[in-house]
């Protein structure tokens, strides 16, 4: 997982550092009276000002002390609390993602890493792993995961780039070959090294208080960023195409379903994206009706 998640994520942390900075160096003066006082940051105390200061509509995001206490309440001091008892919040040296580090749809996207790891498949009842493939450059990469299938249980995604099948490394052979290789495998043992997701990336998105990220889209397909949104400002791109909502496969169904999964996320939303002149490649033996009845759209577990 990457530092920061969002550019949102980044800004709160600074802001809550530079709060921290600013408390201990308070704490210091107040306990060692040699050290010359550092001028007011603003009208109130140290001791006084919010976590938050005047950030109650910061890039889109509400950060009102209301969705503090609900969403990070070890960051709200009470307000009857004397000097003598209070204490700093208890942050690591390296905090990560302030914001959507909780995230529910952060955790089940498992942001792309690009790393290998190797898999141990078994086929189904009819024989199949229950993936397709597809080669880009010389590489082969899946294109399809069937739903309850064994490559679905063990966390085939779409775009995977298969790297060796049973320990032989498969780079320039033609999808046929991987193909036969898999039908002949036996059935209780298939090794794959998988290098996870080479042509996609996450991006973490905050809504802003009427619910949006920042961008539109058709068939998929992002055609509009808004500016100054959340999608704007975390480097979203058009011409690339949505694959996964929080994690969720959202190949192959329509944009009305994709648009009510963004409307019923949390407020901090993951997209897995890749170019959609890639990903029209990847497709372009699959039908639409196949990819929709077959691809694989559970959420994941985490």
């Amino acid at each position: 997982m990457s530092l920061y998640p969002s550019l949102e994520d980044m800004k709160v942390d600074q802001t809550v550092r530079a709060q921290l900075q600013a408390y201990n160096a308070f704490s210091q003066q107040q306990n060692n009276p040699s050290i010359p006082s550092a001028p007011p940051l603003n009208s109130h105390s140290p001791i006084n000002t919010p976590v938050y200061p005047d950030l109650i509509d910061y890039m889109g995001l509400e950060l009102s002390q209301e969705t503090i206490a609900a969403n990070m309440p070890e960051y709200i001091r009470r307000d009857n609390q004397q000097l003598s008892t209070y204490t700093a919040p208890s942050m690591p040296n390296n905090m990560i993602a302030p914001l959507s580090g909780n995230s529910v749809g952060l955790a089940r996207a498992r942001t792309t890493t690009n790393g290998i790891r190797e898999l141990i498949l078994c086929k189904g009842k009819d024989g199949k792993v229950g993936l397709r493939a597809q080669s880009i450059n010389k590489g082969i990469f899946v294109c399809m995961v069937v739903k309850n299938s064994p490559a679905a249980l063990v966390g085939l995604r779409f775009g995977d780039q298969i790297l060796q099948v049973n320990g032989t490394t498969v780079a320039g052979y033609s999808v046929d070959d991987v193909h036969k290789i898999l039908k002949k495998s036996n059935a209780d043992n298939i090794s794959l090294v998988i290098r996870d997701r080479p042509f996609e990336r996450t991006v973490t998105l905050h809504k802003d208080s009427s619910g949006c990220v920042g961008f539109q889209f058709k068939n998929g397909k992002i055609s509009t960023i808004v500016k100054d949104s959340s999608a704007a400002r975390n480097g979203l791109l058009i011409d690339h195409q949505l694959l996964e909502i929080d994690g969720q496969n959202v190949i192959g169904l329509k944009d009305k379903e994709i648009t009510k999964l963004m409307q019923s996320a949390e407020r901090v939303v993951t997209i897995t994206i890749m170019p959609t002149f890639l990903y029209e490649h990847m497709i372009k033996k699959l039908t639409p009706s196949f990819i929709k009845d077959k691809m694989d759209h559970s959420i994941p577990d985490f």
